[in-house]
Formats: C-alpha cells, sequence, structure tokens
C-alpha cells in the first residue's frame, strides 16, 4: 500500500502534516475530509531502500521507546490515532514506522487498538495485544503500556544475560575447531614430509593415529565440508519441528554447567511475564497460554500448559508446576503462598526480581568456571596432537645420536 505526504487545515485553522498509507491519493483526501480537515497538499512518498530484515525488523529498544512514549502522550489526554501519527512520525526504524501508520489506519477505520496491533503478530506479540486488550477493557492504557515498557526492558536485560551466557562458549568453540582445522591441514602434512625426509621407521600408534585423521580429511575434503554442511542443514531444520526444539531445549537444561543458567532464566522469565499479565487483569488460564506461547523454551512451555490444564480441572497452581519437576520447590511454594495470599502477581514479581539478579552472579560464576575448562581442552587437543608430531622426532634424533 502506497503512503502518501499530505498537509491540511483544521476547522480551527491549525495546519498539520503527516504521513498515510492509502489504496489512492483520493481515498486518502476523503478520509481526511471526513475528519473534518480542509486538505492542502497531497504527494505520493517517494520509494525508500529498505534492507531486508530478519524477524521483525524491530528491536525491543524500540518497543520500549514506543510504549514508554505512548503511556505519556495517553497520560495527557492525547487521542489514540494523534499518538500513532506522531509516534510513526519520529519513529527512526523505517520498517517499525510503516507498521505503526498502518495501525493508525486501521484505527481510524474502527478497528479496537488491540485488534490493530493484532494485524502485525511479528512486532506485537499475544502478550502485547492482550495486555493492551486489558487495558482498553479496564480504561487503563497509559498503566498498561507503562507496565509493558518496564516489562520490555526487564525482558532485554533478560535477552542480554542469555547472550552473555551462550556466547562466550560458542566463541571459543569455534576457535577450537579452527585451530584444529589448520593443524590438520596445514601443519599435519609439513611434520609429515619431514620424517621421510629424515628416513623415520615405524611411527609411533599417536603419530600414525594423526597422520591417518589429517589424510582423511585432505584426501576428502569435499567429502568433509559435505557432510558438515548437511548436519548444519538437518540441524536447523530439526529445530523447526516442535520434537527437535524440545530434544534441544531439554539437553540445555540438563547441562551440567549452562543447565542451572537456562533454568533460572527460564523461571525469571515464567514469573515476570505471568506476574505482568495478572496484575493488569488477564485471568490465569489466559496468562498461563500467553506465558507458554511466550517463553522461548519447549520444555518449560509444555509443563505450563500441563500446569493450565490441572487448574482447569479445579487443581491450585503450585501442585502442577511442582509435579512437572522444571520449577524449584522454593519458586512454587512462594507461588502457592501468594495463591493463597490473593497476592500472587506481586509474588511472581518479587521471584521474578531475585531470579534475575541470581541469573547475573549465575552468568558471571559460569564464565569464570568455563574459561578454564574450554583452555585446558583445546590445549589439550593441540597439544596432543604436537606431542604426536614430535615423537618421531625424539626417535630420530636419539637413533642418530
Amino acid at each position: 500500500m502506497p503512503t502518501f505526504i499530505w498537509e491540511a487545515r483544521t476547522k480551527a485553522g491549525e495546519m498539520r502534516s503527516g504521513s498515510s498509507p492509502a489504496e489512492t491519493q483520493n481515498a486518502l483526501v476523503e478520509r481526511l475530509i471526513a475528519q473534518g480537515m480542509t486538505v492542502t497538499k497531497v504527494k505520493k512518498k517517494p520509494t525508500e531502500f529498505v534492507m531486508p530484515t530478519i524477524g521483525s525488523g524491530v528491536s525491543l529498544r524500540d518497543m520500549v521507546v514506543f510504549s514508554r512514549t505512548f503511556s505519556t502522550m495517553i497520560d495527557a489526554g492525547l487521542p489514540i490515532v494523534q499518538c500513532l501519527e506522531m509516534l510513526a512520525n519520529q519513529s527512526e526504524n523505517l520498517r517499525f514506522r510503516r507498521v505503526l501508520a498502518s495501525v493508525k489506519l486501521e484505527v481510524e477505520s474502527g478497528k479496537s487498538l488491540s485488534e490493530s496491533l493484532a494485524t502485525h503478530p511479528r512486532v506485537f506479540d499475544g502478550l502485547f495485544t492482550n495486555l493492551v486488550a486489558a487495558g482498553e477493557a479496564g480504561g487503563i492504557l497509559d498503566v498498561i503500556f507503562r507496565r509493558l515498557s518496564t516489562y520490555l526492558e526487564k525482558a532485554a536485560k533478560l535477552r542480554r544475560q542469555v547472550r552473555g551466557a551462550l556466547i562466550y562458549p560458542s566463541v571459543i568453540l569455534v576457535v577450537g575447531v579452527l585451530v584444529v582445522m589448520v593443524m590438520i591441514t596445514k601443519v599435519l602434512p609439513v611434520f609429515e614430509k619431514m620424517f621421510k625426509d629424515l628416513g623415520a621407521g615405524s611411527l609411533p600408534a599417536p603419530t600414525r593415529f594423526v597422520l591417518a585423521i589429517s589424510h582423511g580429511v585432505t584426501d576428502h575434503m569435499f567429502i568433509v565440508t559435505g557432510v558438515g554442511v548437511a548436519i548444519v542443514v538437518l540441524f536447523t531444520l530439526a529445530l523447526r519441528t516442535d520434537r527437535g526444539r524440545y530434544a534441544l531445549d531439554t539437553v540445555l537444561l540438563r547441562m551440567p554447567v549452562l543447565g542451572p543458567v537456562m533454568r533460572k532464566i527460564a523461571v525469571a522469565r515464567f514469573t515476570r511475564t505471568l506476574g505482568t499479565l495478572l496484575s493488569s487483569g488477564v485471568a490465569i488460564l489466559d496468562g498461563l497460554e500467553i506465558v507458554a506461547k511466550t517463553s522461548g523454551n519447549r520444555v518449560v512451555a509444555r509443563a505450563i500448559m500441563y500446569a493450565r490444564m490441572k487448574i482447569s480441572e479445579g487443581k491450585d497452581i503450585a501442585t502442577p508446576l511442582l509435579e512437572t519437576g522444571v520449577f524449584p520447590p522454593m519458586v512454587v511454594q512462594m507461588i502457592g503462598v501468594g495463591e493463597q495470599t490473593g497476592a500472587m502477581d506481586e509474588m511472581l514479581q518479587k521471584i521474578a526480581d531475585f531470579y534475575e539478579d541470581e541469573v547475573d552472579t549465575a552468568v558471571a560464576a559460569m564464565t569464570a568456571l568455563l574459561e578454564p575448562i574450554m583452555l585446558v581442552f583445546l590445549g589439550g587437543v593441540v597439544g596432543g596432537m604436537l606431542i604426536a608430531m614430535y615423537m618421531p622426532i625424539f626417535e630420530v634424533a636419539g637413533n642418530i645420536k
């Protein structure tokens, strides 16, 4: 849908301008006239080059700024359409600007704000739209957007913690693989040529083993590369299935060093999201369904849906959560206390605050522990290959002596 830049005068004589998407220029003019404006200028907006984006193309920072600014505007008494127009014009993200302009158009056509936001599910997920719907129903839209901005800020912090937990071992692993490949393809053939020049006889078993690996890789490089690419492609395709993602999430939660950190991150995300939903007036069953969809972990999502099923049958929330074995007993007990006292949303927020601090400590401890482990592992592999190469040299030197 093309976008048009327009200027118009209101009934009070004020000049206004903006950009709005419309099917045709006449359709936009008719819409502005219906709003009581006298159109003075309309022209089609020039086409801008947009880089292809992965995902929604809208960052968490964009969403935080949007939510906090929208809350301030609504609290000041500005109409929703005018808020959307102002935010669309001032957004630095071209993709987000177009989304907000489209949402504004939907609201002008008679839809509610939550329905208009739901037409862009890649930008506004179920959590966002359901909270906005609750805010519209309760007349507390400014409060809801303030809570959303706080929640998104916490979510951004948690995402940084997840990256911090995964990026270090990933980088060390990649560097280790590259070093080993260089050793196998470039260094070991030089040693093998030197052994032949020195007239070394029968080589030690470790040397023969390492040279066999080198020959296997260098002589069949295309096959090795093809197998590596096939493994990556198959792994990626497997992650797109529920089964494959569930298996990966299970492994991540059970890993010796990384597992406890991922579990704490899952608990922090679950309690923060559910607490935000409940404090905004969303029903517990609807809240659990939304949390399961936005949990980011299939194991946790399945446990939440199991708890939701049991709650719908009349049970409390603590018992089924404990039965899943995913959530720590202390967390379940605190949730149970919050349910009994009628302050579960506050209890969930306190648990989230505690576990977010725990994640900070756990990530720092994990990085400190993984650093020597990965270095020892990498040093052992490279050192073992070098020792295997130097063993024949020592034997030849002994024979010459």
